[in-house]
């Protein structure tokens, strides 16, 4: 019996030899999960944009909720950790996210990759107003500078962030990219049945510059005269867009789906003429469900709503 007993002890330890292995292979696992690669996004238009191109490959977090607007949306104490924190962080930029940009600042100042999208897709200025000759953050409404953008996401997401396929990351934004370009081109034939004397558009503020310059289209005036919706019109605004209207022969009206329609509702009655109010997805994404959950949901949707209002005879 007792010549067995080295052989019991050499088999007992190279058991535990190989629990313990398996103990340390299962630890570098569970450190790797953890170690997630992680890019934080500001608002959720570029947020969808960033999953469709890094989703998979890293965690997208986005800060801005559905319906929100991104001129005053706020984030919690965690969600400006997760900013000084992250692998990347993307934002719009151009002054649009006013109450989070101080955090962005701070991430920077932390050594954290940042991408200001809207300063990368060549940003025209306001024309009119007291906004005219400052850069206009609201790129997102010409599919042309997405497309733009969405390459310029995927670089950054494969120079910055550890640990993804660059590969996958490169063929996601290409096809993303293509299913944007697909959409210009129906935004341009859909506008090409509106005559062009009836390309005018009223908004509640100045957010389809953009589109505006691409497909043509008349920016007649806006309810607030600004490029943020904090601001408020005086009622010699509401005058002055009144009588505009009914020089031109505005017969819609286009208000965020987001904001209450009051102020269009009020511009409705100081009109002489017979003007419909109809509501747009202009600056967020909603929930799913509810009409523009992504950003090709929302571009579809204000497309048609725009051609419907402006081709009435």
């Amino acid at each position: 019996m007792t010549t067995s007993h080295p052989n019991l002890r050499r088999r007992a330890l190279g058991a535990l030899l190989l629990v313990c292995a398996l103990l340390a292979a299962l630890a570098g696992c569970s450190g790797t999960a953890d170690r997630r690669p992680t890019v934080v996004v500001t608002t959720n238009i570029l947020g969808d944009l960033t999953r469709q191109v890094a989703g998979g490959e890293a965690e997208v977090k986005v800060l801005m909720k559905p319906n929100a607007d991104p001129h005053s949306f706020g984030v919690s104490a965690a969600e400006a950790a997760q900013i000084e924190s992250a692998d990347l962080v993307v934002y719009n930029g151009l002054g649009l996210e006013e109450n989070v940009l101080r955090h962005v600042r701070a991430a920077e100042e932390a050594g954290v990759p940042t991408l200001a999208v809207a300063d990368a897709v060549h940003p025209v200025t306001y024309r009119s107003d007291e906004t005219a000759g400052a850069p206009d953050p609201h790129f997102w409404t010409d599919p042309y500078r997405v497309r733009t953008a969405v390459g310029i996401i995927g670089k950054n997401v494969t120079r910055h962030v550890d640990g993804v396929d660059k590969g996958t990351v490169k063929a996601r934004a290409a096809a993303y990219g293509k299913k944007i370009g697909q959409l210009a081109g129906w935004m341009k034939r859909r506008f090409d049945t509106i005559p062009p004397k009836r390309r005018k558009l009223v908004t509640n503020h100045h957010v389809f510059g953009y589109l505006a310059r691409r497909f043509d289209f008349q920016i007649v005036g806006t309810v607030i005269p600004s490029g943020t919706t904090l601001a408020s019109p005086s009622a010699s605004d509401m005058k002055a867009l009144a009588t505009t209207i009914d020089k031109a022969g505005v017969k819609a009206v286009f208000a965020d789906s987001s904001q209450p329609e009051r102020l269009a509702r009020a511009l409705k009655r100081e009109s002489k003429v017979e003007v419909s109010v109809i509501p747009l997805f202009s600056e967020s994404l909603t929930e799913k469900g509810k009409g523009a959950a992504t950003y090709l949901q929302m571009m579809r949707f204000n497309t048609e709503a725009i051609a419907r209002g402006l081709g009435k005879s």
